[in-house]
């Protein structure tokens, strides 16, 4: 992600705090929970280690060779927990457009100057990602949205938990205010390919 500097630091700012806030929360939950926090961190680095500004580093060109195959394997890992009844499709998309994203020929890989074909057209992926990234961050925004007669600090917290960590890192509304955060960084990185 090589576009204006300001636009990367602020990415580089707010996958930085995802990632901070999943490590926190993978650190605080067991089992499929701490094992879905995990994923979201890996990704978190991800992401934050594209939207570091070119200004600062300019990674070598065999990094993004690095960067889609960590996520290739993250692919995979999301498709077979999928397949043995894991509930992420999202992860799988997820690490899918990370690989799309680092593939030689595309955005991020060669500056922001991304592979459309023609005279700037969209790409079908990137089309196809920008709606679905669209669409999730619409529809985590409208999970947000507090439920009439549903009163604020009453949501309640299932699952098991381990004793590390702040209490406040497993509350689901700020699970999914990391989660709607990263969606829009993911979908401002694709803008920019």
């Amino acid at each position: 992600m090589h576009g204006p500097t300001l636009t990367a630091w602020l990415l580089l700012t707010l996958c930085g705090a995802s990632t901070l806030y999943c490590l926190l929360r993978s650190r605080r939950c067991v089992g499929e929970e701490r094992r879905t926090a995990a994923g979201e961190a890996v990704m978190g680095i991800g992401m934050t280690a594209m939207a570091l500004p070119a200004a600062v580093l300019s990674p070598p060109s065999w990094s993004w060779g690095v960067y889609a195959a960590v996520f290739g394997v993250a692919a995979l890992h999301a498709l077979v927990s999928l397949r043995h009844g894991g509930h992420h499709p999202h992860h799988l998309v997820g690490s899918l457009a990370m690989v799309y994203m680092a593939w030689p020929g595309h955005g991020a890989a060669h500056g922001g100057h991304g592979g459309g074909g023609g005279g700037g057209a969209l790409p079908l992926v990137t089309g196809a990602l920008l709606v679905y990234y669209a669409a999730y961050v619409l529809r985590s925004g409208a999970r947000l949205v507090p439920v009439a007669g549903q009163m604020a600090g009453q949501v309640a917290v299932a699952g098991p938990r381990a004793a590390v960590g702040p209490a406040w890192v497993v509350r689901p509304e700020f699970t999914l205010v990391c989660r709607l955060s990263m969606a829009l960084a993911m979908l401002a990185m694709l803008v920019a390919l």
